[in-house]
């Protein structure tokens, strides 16, 4: 009688690779970077107040947070593919809620959309660190980006104009790659992540691994990295439509600033040698240095509106070669029976960068112009570029040496 033989590729899953995992973040960068630049629109539009707007972003942010510091101790109960899955649907959720055009359904949409990064970012995260070795951090970093950067380049520019054109468009897009990025996380056949042994004791506090966190002086520092770097895009992605609208600059022109500023990404493979060559901390701090003082620049008062979305855009480039280069403090300090929890603490720079942000700018709001978000954010940068003095010199050297004997590695970015 003849045996029928299951395939391979069904009995097992197949490892993840790479560029799976670049596929899969390529994908979400579809469905976020189609919104980017609509969601300001949207919430200005709906609420008609800059101010109120910050106050928004900034509960969002702050509950957002919550939610990224509570998924490790929640995947302890709850498989992680079922959190991840769940993300997803809250993707396509918020896309189809906004579509209700009230100022209610604003804040719903917006708010489901950012829970649902929060969400999917450190399961993703998680699953990298499982999956993707130290040695190749650096590739997987630099296809991410590379796969990500349609998404992020012609996403934003292309979703204010159909925003402009007809409404529901940009949303029902974000639909469809949400949807496609479920679908791929599925034929991923990821599962619940690499168990080392199973915990005989009850699961942890979910603020309990702060003190290990706190106590690593390089994983605090790293994460500053990326809150600080995070806060120039929330001010460059948020604040600059809104400016725009005000000057008579039309609804357009944030999203085609941040599509041309993106477009930079296809850039990151010679922002990766620069680093390679002239040293982690040297990229780091130009990167800080240089989007700091842009940033600054332009948000003085010069009564040419034109000058300053120039200065941002600029300092903007500045902000990629950060979003290659500043993560490395972090990811290189993590240890391997640390995984999921500090991915959440890492992930939950976003969150914390979705309060300091608007916090700030509707203090900022009280007594100055819009333009002084941008001289605020400037400074905040700045300050940081002092902090990466303290940065090792040789910061990623060895690996560097080690990835260039096997020829087929690059060194690290960041994740973003």
């Amino acid at each position: 009688m003849h045996e029928r033989r299951i395939p391979e590729w069904l009995r097992h899953a197949p490892a993840p690779s790479v560029r799976g995992f670049a596929i899969l973040a390529g994908t979400e960068a579809i469905a976020r970077g189609i919104l980017i630049s609509v969601f300001p629109l949207v919430m200005y539009n709906a609420l008609r107040d800059a101010r109120l707007v910050s106050e928004v972003y900034f509960i969002i942010g702050a509950i957002s947070l919550v939610i990224g510091l509570l998924v490790p101790y929640l995947i302890r109960y709850v498989p992680r593919w079922w959190v991840y899955v769940f993300g997803t649907l809250m993707f396509v959720g918020g896309a189809s809620v906004t579509l209700l055009e009230t100022p209610v359904s604003a804040i719903a949409g917006l708010a489901l959309t950012t829970f649902a990064v929060a969400t999917t970012f450190v399961c993703f995260n998680a699953y990298v660190l499982d999956h993707v070795a130290k040695i190749e951090l650096g590739r997987f970093e630099t296809s991410r980006l590379f796969y990500s950067a349609l998404g992020w380049t012609v996403g934003p520019a292309l979703g204010t104009y159909l925003y402009a054109w007809w409404q529901p468009a940009p949303f029902l897009i974000a639909t469809v790659a949400a949807v496609a990025m479920l679908v791929i996380f599925l034929v991923m056949r990821l599962g619940n992540g690499k168990l080392i042994t199973k915990s005989r004791h009850p699961p942890a506090n979910p603020l309990a691994y702060f003190g290990r966190f706190a106590a690593q002086p390089r994983l605090v520092t790293g994460w500053i990295f990326a809150v600080v770097r995070s806060c120039g895009w929330w001010v460059y992605v948020v604040y600059l439509p809104i400016f725009a609208v005000q000057n008579d600059l039309g609804s357009q022109l944030g999203g085609i600033a941040l599509s041309i500023s993106n477009a930079a990404l296809f850039l990151t493979p010679l922002m990766l040698r620069y680093m390679q060559r002239y040293s982690v901390r040297t990229a780091v701090r130009t990167g800080f240095l240089m989007s700091g003082l842009l940033f600054l620049f332009a948000g003085m008062p010069s009564g040419m509106p034109h000058l300053a979305v120039v200065l941002l855009m600029a300092g903007s480039i500045f902000l990629i070669l950060l979003d290659v280069s500043a993560g490395l403090p972090f990811l290189l300090a993590v240890k391997p029976s640390e995984r999921t929890e500090m991915s959440a603490i890492y992930a939950s720079f976003r969150d914390v960068s979705g309060i300091l942000t608007p916090g700030a700018a509707w203090l900022v709001l009280l007594v100055a112009p819009l333009s002084g978000v941008f001289a605020a954010g400037g400074a905040g940068l700045l300050c940081t570029w002092i902090l990466a003095r303290k940065l090792h010199p040789r910061l990623g050297r060895a690996r560097i040496s080690v990835e260039n004997a096997h020829k087929g590695l690059e060194e690290r970015a960041q994740i973003s």
